[in-house]
């Protein structure tokens, strides 16, 4: 909702390509226990992308680009050649590989962050790298633990109303780092 609040602000079209999860979790399987900026972060990268390209090319936009390679987390290059080879498929599409961390562009990112009020999250969206995430922040004890056990219990009540993320519990660890 932030994103689409963010777009109406400034009058720019918010266009929603329609996010596949079960094709996500079909795609991921076998890649549960991928490190983040591995294997599976690029499989992620190109469905995402394979998608905004195919959605350039039928809506007659010559140049799709990313702002994922703003955060330190994410490694620029795996992100730039999944956006590559999903404009490669296209003669009239391209794929704008813009350094966003240069120019004092993440420190823009920080600032439009502070001032739109965004949620800000230490893990990619994922429910792997949140299970991840809620690991380390277990190991450094840190005051965040109450807010990853909120978290969880959210994503708990999520999972009874909705079965098709049933079975991403079984890879969403919990306090022990047992799968649940």
């Amino acid at each position: 909702e932030e994103n689409i609040r963010f777009a109406q602000k400034f009058g720019i079209p918010f266009i929603d390509a329609d996010y596949d999860r079960q094709q996500w979790f079909d795609r991921a399987k076998g890649m549960e226990w991928e490190p983040e900026r591995g294997i599976r972060c690029t499989m992620c990268f190109d469905m995402r992308f394979e998608k905004a390209a195919e959605y350039a090319h039928e809506h007659g936009f010559p140049v799709f680009t990313s702002c994922l390679g703003i955060s330190r987390w994410k490694d620029m290059d795996q992100i730039n050649g999944c956006g590559h080879r999903a404009a490669e498929k296209y003669d009239d599409v391209i794929y704008w590989d813009y350094n966003w961390r240069k120019a004092g562009g993440s420190q823009r990112m920080i600032e439009i962050s502070k001032r739109e009020r965004f949620y800000q999250q230490e893990y990619c969206g994922c429910v792997y790298s949140l299970r991840d995430s809620n690991k380390c922040v277990k190991k450094q004890g840190d005051k965040k633990l109450k807010l990853v056990n909120s978290i969880t219990r959210q994503i708990k009540k999520l999972i009874k109303k909705e079965p098709h993320f049933q079975h991403a519990v079984l890879f969403y660890l919990i306090d022990d780092g047992t799968p649940t």
